[in-house]
Parts: structure tokens; sequence; C-alpha cells
């Protein structure tokens, strides 16, 4: 009896754990196709605000890491002085992002509108 209590107590040890316990490693950067300079740039993807800071026309930043991560993501950036934000509505039914590094693409239109002037685009990196 004392050899089947001593068993089970193993067996639900090795197998009851939960896998939540793992290191997600998704990795992001922004990369700027846009005409314009980005200034005070800040991700969140419903975990947090992540800041990038600023962000010339053309260039990408480096990775940074997420806890988890969807295909987009909250981002709030200035051009020229000016606030511009892309907004989710919510993330009901999306896919949380696999381990691995994307790159979240950030383009700017020629609107001054503050919710349509970003756009977002993922890349799996």
């Amino acid at each position: 009896m004392k050899k089947t209590l001593i068993l089970c107590i193993t067996i639900v040890t090795l197998f009851g754990c939960s896998k939540d316990n793992e290191n997600n490693e998704v990795k992001i950067r922004l990369s700027n196709v846009s005409q314009y300079d980005f200034q005070n740039i800040v991700v969140n993807t419903t975990t947090g605000d992540v800041n990038f800071e600023n962000l010339k026309s053309g260039q990408k930043s480096e990775y940074k890491d997420f806890d988890k991560a969807y295909s987009y993501a909250f981002v709030e950036l200035e051009i020229d002085g000016k606030t511009y934000t892309l907004q989710p509505i919510d993330y009901v039914g999306e896919t949380l992002l696999k381990n691995g590094n994307y790159t979240y693409q950030l383009d700017a239109n020629d609107t001054d509108d503050q919710y349509t002037k970003l756009s977002l685009t993922l890349i799996k990196d």
C-alpha cells in the first residue's frame, strides 16, 4: 500500500504541473517603413507598456522580450510632436504568437487623424 501511495504521488508530481510555467520566448522588434521619424513609441501586447523610444524612417529597433503577444498590438507614438494611436478593439478569437522572433512593421499614411494614420504588419523573422 505504501509503495502504491508513493507511486501515485510521484506520478502526480511529474505530470500534474502546468505548462504555464514554461518561458515564452516571443521577441518583437519594430521596423519603421514610413517616411516619418517616430518618437516616444509605446507598444502594449496586453501585458503592459513597452517603450521603444525613437525610430527614424527606415530604421529597425532591437528585439524586446514579451510574455505574450498577438499579430497586432496597441501602439502609440509621436510624429512631429503629434500623438498617433493604433488601438485594437479586442483580442477575442486571436491566437497568441508562438515562441520566436517577430517584427511589427509600422507605416504611417498622409492623414492627420490620430486613430487612422498608423498601420501594423506582422512579419515572422
